[in-house]
């Protein structure tokens, strides 16, 4: 077992040792909780997705609802508000609709805000909201600013937290005092300190790429200018893990490159310790069902680190009070003058 492996299964232990309650809306199969779980925090979770909210109840000490939320939801108190509203109106690979789109769930976020007043707030959300989405995210941030938070937020590598995979993420933090995002590691984790002890094997029930399969990905590879083919490498972190990438047979499918020049699927238990679940974890829920779970959650490892900011940022007094600081549109890393 490599240190990376021993490290997920020892840290990612869920225990709650904080007397605070951390709501988490849009929860999928409890990525996001299990990080804040580990740090010692209660959590409660919704989610649409009754087989994702299946997996959250089987691993994780707090309950996950399948409930559609909607702006007339009413919450349980919380002190603490995460989540991961709906991101297809805003990614890259998307259409990108913004708020036309009627998956978008940021004003379910807000409104979640709104109500229950936490002493800090998080959300996670894909890079391409500050893009050509930007004036969205701007509107988000100017609601929520509205409600008494500074806002901080940083575009994050997972790779950069000792996750083996290359995955760009937007973290927002909302709060009253002050907050540090965690420090980067200087050592990346391998594909091969993830599963180097299965990449290489074919056990029963591997999924091989068939030879139209192989010429498929060549010509999707060679029409997208790929130098090295797209195939997972033991000395490299993994490419980002998607929905799409893991559930269905397209040109650019996260598989593993045999000794014998063989192409293999992925199985869900290699996906998973690439998004830094640990081995214990289990999915609840068909092939493509769990393949989906792990391609939309936040990798707890990075989710447990965030935790323990939000911690820090939590446990200190409020340097202002919300209307010090709606009142002085008070910004991150300005003084703020009351006089």
């Amino acid at each position: 077992m490599t240190e990376y492996v021993k490290h997920i299964n020892e840290t990612l232990q869920p225990k709650i040792t904080e007397k605070e309650v951390v709501l988490d809306l849009f929860a999928g199969c409890g990525g996001l909780s299990l990080g804040f779980e580990a740090a010692g925090y209660k959590t409660i979770g919704y989610e649409m997705d009754s087989a994702a909210t299946e997996t959250y109840n089987k691993n994780l000490i707090g309950d996950c609802y399948a409930v559609k939320l909607d702006l007339d939801f009413e919450y349980p108190q919380a002190d603490i508000v995460i989540g991961g509203p709906p991101c297809q109106p805003f990614s890259v690979g998307g259409h990108q609709k913004g708020m036309e789109d009627a998956r978008d769930g940021f004003p379910i976020f807000i409104d979640a805000v709104k109500k229950l007043q936490p002493k800090v707030f998080m959300f996670e959300n894909v890079r391409g909201l500050l893009y050509s989405n930007k004036w969205y995210f701007e509107l988000v941030l100017a609601e929520l600013r509205k409600l008494g938070y500074i806002i901080d937020y940083r575009l994050l590598n997972a790779v950069n937290f000792g996750i083996p995979q290359n995955r760009e993420r937007l973290f927002v933090f909302g709060h009253r005092a002050k907050f540090l995002f965690p420090k980067q590691h200087t050592k990346k984790v391998t594909v091969g300190e993830a599963i180097g002890d299965t990449m290489f094997t074919a056990p029963e029930g591997s999924k091989f790429l068939t030879e139209s399969m192989d010429r498929y990905v060549a010509n999707y590879e060679k029409a997208s200018y790929c130098i090295n083919p797209r195939d997972l490498y033991f000395d490299k972190p993994a490419r980002t893990l998607t929905c799409r990438n893991l559930a269905g047979a397209t040109g650019d499918m996260q598989r593993v490159k045999l000794k014998d020049g063989k192409r293999r699927r992925l199985f869900h238990s290699e996906a998973a310790r690439l998004q830094s679940f640990p081995d214990w974890f289990e999915f609840i829920g068909n092939e493509t069902q769990r393949f989906n779970q792990i391609g939309n959650a936040v990798p707890p490892l990075l989710a447990y680190q965030l935790a323990l900011a939000l911690k820090e940022c939590y446990q200190m007094d409020d340097l202002y009070t919300a209307e010090e600081i709606i009142e002085n549109n008070y910004q991150p890393g300005q003084v703020l003058s009351l006089f």
